[in-house]
């Protein structure tokens, strides 16, 4: 088993701590892991992705090749669009459908949104709109976590320890939030075909 994933997204997403996220649960299940992030600008708005390797069998590049991913899990459709080269031809992307308006009038959301309709397997969320419902728009990252969670190598349960411990530490509140969202995010998944 092998499964090539790339998160996508602009700083202050949550882009490498969702990449955290999904490596430590593979972790704990014995999974095999690699990760390469890039977060130059990443404080100023700039883009951040993260290549994310899990395979039951040792791993020795931490890059996806191009045309390879399984998976991309994206925080914003502009970024899914830079990254859709990557995508195997039966590989999934998993997006936000809310573009981040760094430039006022820069992006045409709705034509961003059609262009990815188009390709063969994809998952769109609104992530804002089901974080905001769990109880804070901070966790869309999760939300994401969640639509993607049937097409990732690991168990829910495992997201599901790894999300008590990493927000544990914030309290009982922070948990149940957390834990709110990836349910939402579950609820937006087909099942995989």
């Amino acid at each position: 088993m092998k499964c090539d994933v790339i998160l996508a997204g602009v700083g202050g997403q949550g882009v490498l701590s969702v990449a955290a996220l999904i490596a430590s649960a593979a972790l704990r299940e014995g999974l095999h892991m690699k990760q390469s992030e890039v977060h130059g600008m990443a404080q100023r708005g700039g883009a951040v992705v993260c290549h994310l390797r899990l395979s039951d069998q040792p791993i020795w590049s931490d890059l996806v090749p191009r045309g390879q991913a399984d998976l991309i899990i994206s925080m914003d459709p502009i970024e899914s669009l830079r990254h859709v080269d990557w995508l195997a031809p039966t590989g999934w992307l998993v997006t936000s459908t809310r573009a981040v308006d760094n430039i006022p009038g820069f992006t045409d959301a709705r034509a961003i949104v059609e262009r990815i309709n188009s390709l063969p397997h994809t998952i769109l969320v609104d992530t804002e709109a089901l974080a905001r419902k769990a109880g804070s728009t901070k966790a869309g990252n999760v939300v994401l976590v969640g639509a993607a969670a049937r097409l990732l190598p690991i168990k829910i349960e495992s997201v599901l320890t790894e999300i008590r411990e990493r927000f544990g530490r914030m309290g009982p509140d922070m948990v149940a939030l957390n834990e709110r969202a990836l349910a939402a995010g579950q609820e937006q998944a087909p099942c995989r075909s």
